[in-house]
């Protein structure tokens, strides 16, 4: 092994284990990393050329961040870089930003998200995907990282775009609990605070009866008799989707 491929070897297992680092897997995770302020510490590539052309199409503002900090190795190094396949030809090492959590729960002008216990990485990062999306607060996470490179990858990055952490519960900061519970009342979206906190369940099992007793307000999402439930992110953007639409409906503006 060359001085190079030890150096690139010690860096990625080192940040794959470091939770001050995100490991980026794939060019759109970076992409987004690098839109919403980040700075790449390194990033290796098999095929330069590929690389370069997908940066010039798709994004070619975040090809300095990239080029400047680029390594070619071989398609061999590169996989045993990677801990999983990837469709694009980049692995990259970036900072992950420093959030002042107790900051974010005390600015109440939006709403935001909390999953409690959520089983799939995967599918936290699809809720961080909506929440970024919607321009939420926040999302806070119990029992998993969403900073993981699953979740990174499964959000495209877009933990870089709306801030993400990993605690329990905020129910002492002020803001209104939502329970979101197949059991809650209909959806009536035009009542919530925009100061809201939606909690969901994990998948299998949903909110624990502690949350729901604490819960300012319980809702619902009308379905289907027989379907018992949605995924994680579906179920965010359905309610945040008629959330704002009833209220560009009812005041002619976005509730944030």
């Amino acid at each position: 092994m060359s001085s190079q491929d030890a150096e690139l070897t010690r860096r990625f297992y080192g940040a794959y284990r470091n939770p001050r680092l995100a490991v980026l897997e794939g060019f759109h995770p970076a992409r987004h990393a690098l839109r919403f302020g980040a700075r790449l510490d390194v990033a290796v590539t098999y095929d330069r050329q590929k690389l370069l052309k997908l940066a010039e199409r798709l994004a070619p503002e975040c090809l300095p961040g990239i080029e400047g900090v680029l390594q070619v190795v071989t398609r061999e190094r590169f996989t045993r870089l990677s801990q999983r396949s990837l469709s694009s030809p980049l692995l990259s090492i970036c900072a992950r930003p420093d959030y002042d959590m107790v900051a974010v729960l005390a600015e109440r002008a939006k709403p935001m998200v909390h999953l409690d216990r959520p089983r799939n990485p995967g599918n936290v990062g699809a809720v961080v995907r909506v929440a970024a999306a919607s321009d939420l607060g926040a999302v806070t996470v119990s029992g998993q990282d969403p900073w993981s490179p699953v979740a990174i990858r499964s959000a495209t990055g877009l933990q870089f775009a709306v801030p993400v952490a990993k605690m329990e519960l905020s129910t002492s900061c002020g803001r209104p609990i939502v329970a979101v519970d197949p059991d809650g009342e209909p959806l009536d979206t035009g009542s919530l605070s925009p100061d809201s906190i939606l909690v969901v369940g994990g998948e299998r099992h949903g909110l624990p009866a502690w949350i729901r007793e604490v819960a300012h307000r319980s809702v619902g999402i009308p379905m289907r008799s027989g379907v018992s439930s949605l995924n994680l992110a579906t179920a965010l953007a359905a309610v945040l989707y008629s959330w704002r639409t009833s209220a560009f409906e009812r005041d002619g503006r976005y509730p944030w």
